[in-house]
């Protein structure tokens, strides 16, 4: 192990392919996160984040890191109401992908969130937040003009625009 963090691990070494062959592999592991996809009156809720590793504001979907142990669904809800302030009267798991598996073991769980009440966010200090409610179609415009560049954000609002509308 090369490095051992409070969310993810890094690996480096050599990895046995199915074929046999060992290769050189640089591995992060990743205990999983959640990505929530709150939608209400043909709306989507998108959270305006600025993100050190990149150093600009970007759109995203809320999500968020599981805990050890965590149940994905506790931490679908957990992570909406930390980060926007609303809680779902309704979730649902809809589909979950990796993020990145050419260097990661990343999964994440998308979660379609409606029946949403207002609150007040949790947010962690250093998280700088603003919910921003955007209609669905504007959203899907906004990908196009690469103005959402966030992946697991593009995957989920095209998953839910190709399949669930």
């Amino acid at each position: 192990m090369k490095f051992s963090g409070k969310r993810i691990k890094v690996f480096s070494g050599k990895v046995k392919s199915p074929d046999g062959t060992e290769t050189y592999r640089e591995i992060v592991r990743h205990p999983g996160a959640v990505v929530i996809l709150a939608i209400s009156g043909g709306s989507i809720l998108l959270i305006k984040q600025y993100r050190h590793a990149i150093g600009k504001w970007i759109f995203e979907l809320p999500a968020g890191t599981l805990e050890e142990g965590e149940d994905p669904g506790d931490a679908a809800e957990r992570e909406l109401a930390e980060e926007t302030g609303y809680r779902a009267g309704a979730m649902k798991k809809l589909i979950s992908f990796y993020s990145s598996p050419g260097i990661s073991d990343e999964v994440l769980h998308l979660y379609l969130a409606e029946e949403l009440e207002e609150g007040r966010p949790s947010r962690e200090q250093g998280e700088l937040i603003d919910n921003v409610w955007i209609p669905l179609e504007d959203a899907l415009k906004m990908i196009e003009k690469n103005e959402i560049e966030d992946a697991k954000t593009i995957v989920s609002i095209l998953y839910y625009a190709t399949f669930l509308r």
